[in-house]
């Protein structure tokens, strides 16, 4: 049988298909990243800094948000809802360790964007449970290098299966490159979350046009 919902909150979609992840890890330039990323036509990003300490990480954020604030981009930070809040920011996206949804919401109200990571049908249907988010992120898809101990590759069967039974708008990550792209969305993704692609490119700006010509043909 399948699991009570709650009802879906139907407001937020995502505003083209590709969601790119401005990664800052150890030696690159994010903040050179975060101008390629919005220069090329990017709506929507998000800000993923895990291991950048509390007060340099406000620091980055607000930068971060400056440069998405004259490109009239939204900007989404990673884990912590406390930063999002400070900054002023879109939104926060939380993984399954971190502070619930709901918890979330309170502190950042109605209007926040509001995203939450499953990496199987079971944590899916729990946070359909739950509640409190706008959309909902399943992956890995592929195998990934972008995290320490990435969860197991669940693959676009899978993807498939998770669209069937998500009401909210649903984002696909893990190991999505320029490739992979258009069968992501056919699987029935609503936009598709690229962290490597982008951030390892020699040419990031280039690398997100070309994903964003991919997403919009797909």
């Amino acid at each position: 049988m399948a699991p009570r919902r709650r009802a879906p909150r139907p407001r937020f979609a995502f505003p083209h298909a590709l969601y790119p992840i401005v990664d800052a890890a150890p030696g690159r330039d994010v903040l050179a990243l975060t101008d390629a990323v919005l220069g090329a036509g990017v709506a929507f990003l998000q800000l993923r800094a895990k291991d950048t300490p509390t007060a340099a990480l406000v620091e980055l954020a607000r930068a971060v948000k400056a440069r998405a604030d004259r490109a009239g981009a939204r900007l989404i930070i990673n884990d912590r809802t406390d930063v999002a809040r400070l900054i002023g920011a879109a939104g926060v996206h939380l993984g399954q360790d971190d502070l619930p949804p709901t918890a979330a919401r309170a502190m950042l109200g109605p209007e926040a964007v509001i995203g939450f990571s499953t990496h199987n049908a079971d944590q899916l249907d729990a946070a359909l449970r739950d509640g409190g988010m706008d959309y909902l992120a399943f992956g890995p898809i592929f195998a990934t290098v972008n995290k320490r101990d990435p969860d197991p590759v669940q693959g676009l069967a899978a993807l498939a299966v998770a669209r069937a039974r998500c009401p909210l708008p649903l984002v696909a990550i893990g190991g999505i490159d320029g490739a992979t792209l258009a069968d992501v969305l056919a699987s029935g993704a609503d936009a598709a979350a690229v962290i490597g692609a982008i951030n390892s490119a020699a040419d990031p700006h280039a690398a997100t046009r070309a994903l964003l010509a991919a997403a919009h043909g797909a």
